[in-house]
């Protein structure tokens, strides 16, 4: 198939052949999520054209290599795929796009980038505030499941049309941004040369990122040809959405809905801090079924069981563990609430204070999350098996955040790798 015809083609959406796809009938309804997802998948006609690609081929085999990595990352997305492909479906965008949060944090909300990129679609800063993302001391929307989602998939709409509709640009776009694509066709129409995607000379991170969408693509619609095993999500809602009426404690919100903080926390990974935001209108993300009993405990709370606020202007003489002292709280908290490093404070300063007290314990382990991305430097005598054992993971995790590794598995001192360590209650 000619690069031409693969480039309109890839602005269109054709619906798969179920039929082609497992080898059995369909079923009328579709209990789990990921054959929901399969049997919308849009871009078949790439998907042919994958099968003979070699670029696709080589991102593909990388995942035959590796069958446990899917399975995993199916668990991990569980409490977030069904919001993102109802979301996705309500905009009539191509379903391939629910797999780009497996290539961009392995469906990890806290996933960080060394270029401070966020979420479960890695939000830059920039273009979250461009998107409308609220970043702040208490909260950072590009975490957030339904802000994130929303904002992203605003973001990929808009490089749908500013590329014609061609979706494998837009997505490159995404990756590399729209400024260096279009000045990759502009280099080719000046030369004379097609300005499809494969026809580009883009940077080699983009060049792997759309085929490997495209081979993700392949090994949802047939995992069993490819020897995937994914693990299965129900097709319904997994969570509730409550209001809170106002600012409230993260752990006192899970006790009244009944459920652990790490588990409140999965679901609202926005937080960053111990409470939710004073300013923004209160909402949390509860697991399916537990907003009655959250909604009924909330009637029950008295107002001083809330955070409430003094505020204290610092005065001379006046000392962190002096003003912690007197309002039953402790420095730790202070530092947290108010975004103080060290002791220092100055005089005329509004330092904010909860009226009821707080411990650096809880303090801690409400602000915990339980995975965030970090760099980690090999050092000599390291192995693969060794820095898995280390942070508790497997040596197909560390292979599926470091793209550096696939087709190896040596590593030498002084290489950084990506992991996403489990920091909760560290």
């Amino acid at each position: 198939m000619d690069p031409a015809t693969l480039a309109q083609r890839a602005s269109s959406t054709y619906p798969v052949n179920l039929d082609t796809l497992a080898g059995t009938p369909v079923q009328p309804v579709e209990d789990d999520l990921w054959q929901r997802i399969r049997t919308r998948l849009s871009f078949r006609d790439l998907l042919d054209y994958a099968d003979g690609s070699n670029r696709v081929a080589a991102e593909r085999r990388w995942y035959t290599d590796n069958p446990q990595y899917l399975a995993r990352v199916s668990e991990r997305a569980t409490p977030y795929l069904y919001h993102v492909v109802e979301t996705i479906e309500a905009r009539h965008m191509p379903m391939e796009l629910a797999l780009l949060p497996i290539m961009e944090s392995a469906y990890d909300p806290y996933a960080y980038s060394h270029g401070r990129a966020a979420g479960l679609w890695q939000i830059i800063p920039g273009t979250g505030r461009e998107l409308g993302l609220t970043q702040d001391w208490w909260y950072d929307g590009r975490r957030d499941l339904r802000d994130s989602t929303e904002a992203a998939l605003d973001y990929l709409a808009r490089l749908g049309q500013r590329f014609d509709g061609d979706w494998l640009k837009a997505l490159a776009a995404y990756n590399a941004g729209p400024g260096r694509i279009s000045r990759a066709e502009k280099r080719n129409r000046a030369r004379g040369l097609s300005t499809d995607f494969w026809s580009l000379e883009l940077p080699r991170e983009t060049r792997a990122y759309v085929p490997r969408l495209l081979a993700l693509a392949e090994l949802v619609a047939e995992p069993a040809r490819y020897g995937q095993s994914l693990t299965g999500i129900p097709n319904s809602h997994y969570f509730d959405v409550v209001e809170t009426g106002g600012q409230i404690e993260l752990a006192r919100a899970a006790e009244l809905a009944g459920i652990t903080l790490p588990e409140l926390q999965r679901l609202n990974p926005g937080f960053n801090r111990w409470a939710t935001s004073p300013q923004a209108a209160g909402e949390l993300l509860l697991p399916q079924g537990t907003g009655e009993r959250f909604r009924a405990g909330l009637a029950q709370l008295d107002s001083d069981e809330r955070v409430q606020w003094n505020r204290y202007t610092v005065r001379s003489g006046d000392t962190l563990i002096g003003i912690a002292r007197r309002h039953g709280t402790e420095v730790a908290v202070l530092r947290s609430i108010n975004g103080i490093d060290g002791s220092r404070i100055n005089i005329g300063e509004t330092l904010m204070i909860p009226s009821i007290p707080i411990s650096a314990d809880a303090l801690v382990l409400s602000n915990s999350p339980m995975l965030r991305k970090v760099g980690y430097r090999v050092r000599s005598g390291d192995s693969l098996a060794r820095i898995a054992g280390k942070f508790n993971l497997t040596v197909d995790d560390i292979l599926g955040w470091n793209e550096e590794l696939r087709g190896r598995k040596y590593i030498h001192p002084g290489q950084r790798l990506t992991l996403y360590v489990d920091i909760t209650g560290s």
